[in-house]
């Protein structure tokens, strides 16, 4: 059985929401595949995961909110509490990034492919940033509601994954 981990880490629901679309996706392909029943979809909050979860999988998704230009509290202190326990130990395995932002979310984007860089595990897509467009700090600090058309882009990329682990030999 293969095991994809979706760690994710949200204030607003936008995240969540994205992860979420993506376990989605990955269990849709799985099915579409015939592959059901050899896919493990783990959907972990950041601060739940530890070092050995993260050693358990074959293909990661992170997906996390954008916070003043870097990527969320939470999310990095998951990389910086597994990051050393987990160091050369992952090489080569597919992982996607998934970012909710305001306006830009490259910056958490380029955290997260540093950090895997470091790990040595391979990107299987460039970094999904869903837009929001919450610029006042009202709109950044309210409930989100991701659009169905950035949902269905992250359910692509949960499948992405979902894909290349069943049909890697």
């Amino acid at each position: 059985m293969k095991r994809l981990l979706i760690v994710w880490h949200s204030r607003t629901g936008a995240a969540c929401q994205m992860a979420a679309a993506a376990a989605r996706g990955a269990a849709t392909a799985a099915a579409l595949l015939e592959q059901a029943d050899d896919l493990a979809v783990d959907l972990r909050r950041a601060g739940d995961v530890q070092a050995n979860e993260v050693l358990a999988g074959d293909g990661f998704l992170f997906c996390a909110p954008e916070n003043l230009a870097s990527l969320s509290g939470e999310m990095k202190e998951f990389f910086d509490r597994c990051y050393y326990d987990v160091l050369d130990r992952i090489p080569g395995r597919p992982y996607a990034c998934l970012v909710s932002a305001g306006s830009d979310g490259a910056g958490a984007a380029r955290q997260v492919e540093r950090i895997c860089t470091g790990w040595r595990l391979r990107a299987v897509a460039p970094a999904l940033i869903v837009n929001l467009g919450a610029q006042t700090p009202s709109q950044i600090a309210a409930p989100k509601t991701v659009a169905p058309a950035d949902l269905t882009r992250c359910e692509e990329a949960g499948g992405l994954l979902a894909g290349l682990l069943l049909t890697a030999g």
